[in-house]
């Protein structure tokens, strides 16, 4: 269920819900998927009732991949192309190099993962993944990457430099999602009380007294971010989430965000919801179906 919108509260206390509020903001809700398409046009459809968890874009390929509950599925082929075995990709991000993904969550039928699957990694783009840590104890429903590590949330919030060794950090907000970029230590974590900001790759986090309340939230790169209201409402920023600006509205429930800048530098937000893929192209102001005109 999404983020209650309503006027931010000031606390310093834990979340009496803890990790049952985690849960619950970014568990499975059932939805369908219909529509998706890469920048080429190309278009195909999702199986329905498909449980998105996560969604990456590639700023070179132009590749659209959807974390499900279903596992992993290109949805720039036509027809759309499930990838790898069938695991339930609760927390997924992509890694610093092309084809290197982060993911978390359960294990599918046929799979012969851990439950829960702790930390896995893919090198080539989701075909096939590797037990790094934590497996049968961690489900990361809130994952990201930066330049110094991954940083996650399973009930605790941890960070690890090379995705086998954690450290735990102590911290008076659950994250409903976490943002990151790869080449930089900026990290975003929206709560319902509003942006946590962390600037050292997820040791310690202040609050963006001036920003949204989001749900979503997403780079394009280490100084560009997007972020998205549980209404739809869309904000951008252009220092690295420090301030925000806000934008225009996305129809439907969003289930997932992705930003991206492409090989011409132009800003790309695309987000999976309830009636399928949309992308904008002006910054946020609107959004068109993937691969329509």
């Amino acid at each position: 269920m999404p983020i209650p919108s309503r006027p931010r509260v000031r606390t310093t206390a834990v979340l009496a819900a803890g990790a049952g509020l985690i849960l619950a903001l970014t568990g499975c809700s059932p939805s369908s998927v219909t529509a998706g398409a890469s920048p080429a046009g190309s278009t195909g459809s999702l199986m329905p009732d498909a449980h998105v968890h996560g969604l990456s874009v590639s700023s070179k390929t132009g590749q659209v991949l959807l974390a499900t509950h279903d596992g992993l599925f290109d949805m720039t082929k036509q027809p759309v192309t499930k990838i790898g075995a069938t695991n339930d990709l609760m927390g997924f991000t992509g890694g610093t190099d092309h084809g290197v993904l982060y993911a978390s969550g359960h294990p599918g039928e046929g799979s012969d993962l851990a439950n829960p699957l702790g930390l896995i990694r893919s090198t080539d783009a989701g075909k096939t993944w590797e037990k790094l840590s934590r497996q049968g104890q961690s489900d990361f429903h809130a994952l990201t990457a930066t330049k110094s590590g991954i940083v996650g949330f399973d009930g605790a919030l941890r960070t690890s430099p090379d995705g086998k060794v954690w450290n735990t950090v102590a911290a008076d907000f659950v994250p409903a999602a976490l943002a990151g970029s790869p080449t930089s230590d900026t990290v975003l974590a929206t709560t319902p009380q509003g942006i946590r900001r962390s600037t050292d790759g997820g040791q310690t986090w202040n609050m963006v007294d001036t920003g949204p309340v989001i749900q979503f939230a997403a780079f394009a790169s280490p100084a560009e971010a997007v972020g998205v209201e549980p209404d739809g409402t869309v904000h951008y920023s252009a220092d690295a989430g420090a301030t925000w600006t806000r934008k225009g509205r996305i129809q439907g429930a969003v289930q997932a965000v992705a930003a991206v800048k492409g090989p011409e530098a132009n800003l790309s937000i695309w987000a999976a919801t309830a009636d399928g893929l949309v992308i904008s192209t002006d910054g946020g102001t609107t959004f068109r179906t993937a691969g329509g005109s």
